[in-house]
Formats: C-alpha cells, sequence, structure tokens
C-alpha cells in the first residue's frame, strides 16, 4: 500500500479541516468458486448496488480516536476486531496521526448472510474518512485498506469482497486481482437469504481443516471449481443461461460435499429447481446465509421468488445479469 510519507497531526495547520466526510458501498453475491478462490481458483461475483452501505464520519474535539456505530439508533461497533485493523491501516496510508471522529453507518446488507456486509461497512467507513481529510482513496488503496479490515473479520479473505463491494458490473476475480465483464442480458438472479446467520470464518477453517488432513481433496476441489467457473464466465458472456445455470447447480454440489451447506439451503436450492429455475447454489460463505438461483425470464424469476418464500426463505431480491437489484420480496 503506498502511504503518503511524513505523517502530521490531524490538529495542524496544514491538516484539511472538513466537519464531516461521507462514504458508500454496497452488497455482492458470488455466482461461482466461493471458497475455492482462497487457494486459488478464480470467482465470479455480481454488485448488489440496491443494497446499501452509508457512512458518515464526523471530526470531534480530542486526539487519536475513531468510534464506529451501526443501526439507528446507533450502537458501537468500535471493539470490531476489523475495525481497529482498519484504524491502523488508515493511519498509516493517511499519513495522519492523532484523528478524533465518529463514523456511523447505515447498512442495508443483512448482516451473517454472505452478501458482503463487512467488506461493504468498512469500504463506507474508510471512504468516509478519507473524504473527512479531504483525500481522494483510489481503488488500489481502497482494496487494501477494506481487505486488511477482511482478513482480520475472517481468517483467510481471498480479497473478492473487497473489490466486489466497489465494482459497477459483474466481476471476475483470479489471482488476487479483478476484471469487470460485459454487461450481459437475459439472465435473472434470484437471491434469497434463508434467515440463519452464515458463519464465514467457521466455514473457512473447517475446509482448512479438512484439506490440510487431505490435500489431494483441495486438489480436486480447486481444480473442479476452476473449470466450472471457467466455463461459466464464457456462458455468461454470451447469455448461454441454460449452460450457466447447470455449471451453478454443480458448484453446489461440491461445496455440499465439502460441508459448507446445511439441510435448509439445501432445500431452499431444491425448492427453487423444482420451481423451473435453471440453476441454483448457497452463495457466500456458507452454513447459512444466502441461496442464489437462475432465471431465463422475469416471470419465472417471480415464480422462483414465490417459491423460495413458499420454502421459507425469509427475503427474495432479484438481481439482472449485469448487476442492479430490481426488488425485493
Amino acid at each position: 500500500m503506498e502511504t503518503t510519507g511524513t505523517a502530521r497531526r490531524a490538529d495542524e495547520p496544514g491538516a484539511q479541516r472538513r466537519r464531516t466526510g461521507s462514504g458508500r458501498a454496497h452488497g455482492k453475491a458470488i455466482l461461482l468458486g466461493e471458497h475455492a478462490v482462497v487457494y486459488g481458483a478464480p470467482a465470479l461475483a455480481i454488485p448488489l448496488p440496491g443494497l446499501t452501505v452509508t457512512a458518515t464520519a464526523t471530526r470531534r474535539p480530542g486526539t487519536d480516536r475513531i468510534t464506529f456505530a451501526m443501526g439507528d439508533p446507533p450502537r458501537t461497533a468500535s471493539s470490531s476486531r476489523g475495525f481497529r485493523a482498519l484504524v491502523a491501516e488508515f493511519a498509516r496510508w493517511s499519513g495522519v496521526d492523532g484523528l478524533c471522529a465518529d463514523v456511523v453507518i447505515d447498512c442495508a446488507i443483512p448482516q451473517g448472510r454472505g452478501l458482503g456486509s463487512s467488506a461493504a461497512c468498512a469500504r463506507a467507513a474508510v471512504t468516509a474518512l478519507a473524504d473527512l481529510l479531504g483525500r481522494r482513496l483510489d481503488a488500489r488503496a481502497a482494496f487494501a485498506l477494506v481487505q486488511a479490515s477482511e482478513k482480520v473479520a475472517h481468517g483467510r479473505a481471498s480479497g473478492i469482497d473487497a473489490l466486489a463491494t466497489g465494482a459497477t458490473a459483474p466481476l471476475l476475480f483470479r489471482a488476487g486481482t479483478g476484471r469487470e465483464l460485459p454487461q450481459a442480458s437475459g439472465g435473472l438472479f434470484v437471491v434469497a437469504d434463508s434467515g440463519v446467520s452464515g458463519a464465514t470464518r467457521d466455514a473457512v477453517e473447517l475446509l482448512r481443516r479438512r484439506f490440510e488432513r487431505a490435500p489431494h481433496a483441495r486438489d480436486t476441489f480447486v481444480g473442479q471449481v476452476t473449470d466450472l467457473t471457467d466455463a461459466a464466465v464464457r456462458d455468461f458472456t454470451r447469455g448461454r443461461w441454460s449452460d450457466f445455470g447447470a455449471r451453478m447447480t454443480a458448484n453446489h454440489r461440491l461445496l455440499r460435499e465439502a460441508g459448507i451447506s446445511t439441510d435448509r439451503i439445501d432445500a431452499l436450492v431444491e425448492a427453487a429447481l423444482a420451481a423451473g429455475a435453471l440453476g441454483a447454489k448457497i452463495s457466500g460463505g456458507g452454513l447459512g446465509g444466502c441461496l442464489i438461483a437462475l432465471a431465463d425470464d422475469p416471470g419465472r424469476a417471480e415464480t422462483v421468488a414465490n417459491a423460495l418464500s413458499a420454502a421459507g426463505a425469509v427475503r427474495t431480491w432479484t438481481v439482472p445479469a449485469g448487476g442492479g437489484t430490481r426488488h425485493a420480496h
């Protein structure tokens, strides 16, 4: 990460004296590749700009204390290890010591659902702090700062959430870098909340222990997911939605066999497929959270969303393949 050189205190005359700063980010959904991406496989994600996070940073009297609060009314989140890491990295990046500010975060992304809430909150917060100092946070710096927080929050973080929560188009993530894909047309993704919080850190640790015991299982898993994702990217950019859906379902089977899914998620996947979805799978960290299903037209998407609600999903969102949440149920 690049720094600004010699540090200066926030109360020095040369430091910016804005009263407030603001930041914004959004959710994301992984279409294929979660968990395997940690071990070098590619992953494909779409932004969910309808699920937003905003943050406001307000300068306060005093020195060297940045607090974080979330919700309405705000509740403190300053004890979060991820936010503590974010503050330390932000001080190094900005070169400003002694900043005293309150950061209030308004998060519309359901937490613990694999939709990128922790990365989006970190991105919105650090963007607000940079804005408070009158500084431009470029894409490279934003990624590095958010990723520092994510590594502490989730243990082993691939970086896909840190990128996708600021992306404006579908994103292919490979080997630590992201590439936005051409806007596809025709496909609609239905994201469904199972109503049960996921456990990303636990799922990452579960897989780590499993792969330590059986390295061949890791190699097989990563190889199969890589093949599926590479093929799915070609399907996605060419609008071959039937083929893309089949690869989603195949990816779900691999995640289920790896112990990342749950009976509730599996039942919702089956409900989506029975309602005519072209494919369906768990999405995100696993052990709960959300699933994502694919439909090829708005009518089918509504049928799938209704079937998922009837099967126990607590809410659904329909997302065009190019990104952009259309509506929620």
